[in-house]
């Protein structure tokens, strides 16, 4: 999965595969992690945040399985 640089202190770079509905994040520290059925919107609500470290905490991470890869 590609995946694109972002401008986070927590994040390194985040990616988005609409036909599995797989949201994958790389953190800083080097961990990548894949997010399973998220919606296309959530993904896009992730980019448009003011604070994506926030963002993930508050609304993707207790909301969806995931696991590192």
């Amino acid at each position: 999965m590609d995946r694109v640089p972002v401008s986070s202190s927590n994040l390194a770079s985040v990616g988005y595969d609409s036909g599995s509905s797989t949201l994958e994040i790389e953190f800083n520290g080097g961990g990548v992690y894949q997010y399973y059925d998220v919606p296309e919107h959530v993904h896009t609500d992730l980019m448009g945040a003011g604070s994506l470290g926030s963002y993930l905490h508050h609304n993707i991470k207790p909301s969806y399985r995931c696991a590192r890869i």
